[in-house]
């Protein structure tokens, strides 16, 4: 474990964080306890700082992944560099593989309505052995509690919430032990990647670490958000000249 401006960040790799999910979600299927997965990126990192209870539930989570090439450019101007990035939807992706191998189930729970249906469809596609245990969008408020019944009574191996940070993390954590799935995961706008109504950025792109650009070139209403990020760069920097 590592800390970016005192939040925790976990050193593992996708492979072993897939590994450690789907033993939870095995764990769970024994008796275990349920386990909270937090994906990061240097928005969640700034948020936390200035709020107490996203920061307990970061320290309670059962695994934290590196989702930001920010992150990982923290983590080496810090002195404690991350072997690779293990964002939201890459890591649904993997699991999706795994839980098709391993004959485990998952739950789709946001985004817009139908959203959630046409990435579990695409899922089907690239993974006709996954089993899918059900499909929800995430504007549930009004019936919070039926949608909360529809997960428990579905009954997940992996649950991947698709409501933005930092609610889906609140969310998850208020509501995990009468979710009855073994692993809960904040997965922000992975649905949509998935489904197809937003295109990633290309692989070069995302190898030079500019994802965030082709975000906020693709929806610039985004713009006020990435005000954080030289706030972070700064924050980290000034760190890293005090470690010296």
């Amino acid at each position: 474990m590592i800390r970016v401006l005192g939040v925790r960040v976990d050193e593992y790799t996708m492979d072993e964080s897939v590994k450690i999910i789907g033993d939870i979600a095995d764990d769970f299927r024994r008796g275990g306890a349920p386990g909270q997965v937090v994906t990061i990126n240097p928005e969640g990192v700034w948020l936390a700082l200035g709020d107490a209870g996203l920061r307990q539930l970061i320290e309670r989570a059962a695994l934290v992944t590196a989702d930001g090439a920010g992150i990982l450019w923290a983590a080496q101007k810090l002195g404690t560099p991350l072997a690779e990035r293990v964002t939201g939807v890459d890591l649904l992706q993997r699991l999706c593989a795994a839980a098709a191998r391993d004959g485990r189930s998952v739950y789709l729970l946001g985004s817009a309505a139908g959203v959630a249906e046409q990435a579990a469809a695409r899922l089907r596609e690239s993974y006709p052995r996954l089993r899918i245990a059900g499909c929800d969008n995430g504007y549930f408020r009004e019936r919070e509690a039926q949608a909360i019944a529809a997960v428990a009574q579905a009954a997940p191996d992996i649950l991947f919430a698709g409501l933005g940070m930092p609610y889906q993390e609140k969310w998850l954590a208020a509501h995990l032990s009468e979710l009855n799935c073994g692993a809960a995961i904040g997965v922000g706008g992975s649905f949509d990647v998935v489904a197809g109504q937003v295109r990633r950025a290309p692989l070069w792109l995302q190898k030079l670490r500019l994802e965030w650009l082709w975000r906020l070139a693709a929806d610039p209403k985004r713009w006020r958000r990435y005000l954080t990020i030289p706030r972070y760069m700064r924050a980290v920097s000034r760190e890293a000249r005090a470690k010296k």
